[in-house]
């Protein structure tokens, strides 16, 4: 029986923090049709806002301790998708994203020169 060993793969990754930081979020700006002098930010198109019906922005989230306004979500489509913490790390995949929390991050990946 031989033996293998897994081959290193390089990923493309960005650690998230807030609503436009992945760089193909694409976050513009946009005036209030109602009132001119209010700027909101176009949500993220690689990671949304997190919305929950059952679940109230300002409960706290048991992994990372912050309100659940400030997390974003990946929709995997089909109504299913993956929570993003503040911090949570972004991982390219060959069909879309998924998040990855930074230390198992930290534990399977380092920087590719």
């Amino acid at each position: 029986m031989a033996k293998y060993r897994n081959k290193p793969v390089v990923i493309e990754a960005t650690q998230w923090f807030r609503n436009g930081d992945h760089p193909e979020d694409n976050c513009g700006l946009y005036k209030d049709t109602d009132n001119p002098s209010i700027v909101h930010q176009v949500e993220g198109k690689v990671v949304r806002y997190y919305r929950h019906p059952k679940i109230d922005g300002d409960y706290v989230c048991l992994f990372c301790n912050t309100r659940m306004h400030e997390h974003g979500w990946i929709d995997f489509g089909v109504g299913s998708g993956k929570i993003v913490c503040p911090g949570d790390y972004i991982i390219t995949e060959l069909v879309g994203y998924t998040a990855c929390k930074p230390d198992v991050f930290n534990q399977n990946y380092e920087l590719a020169e």
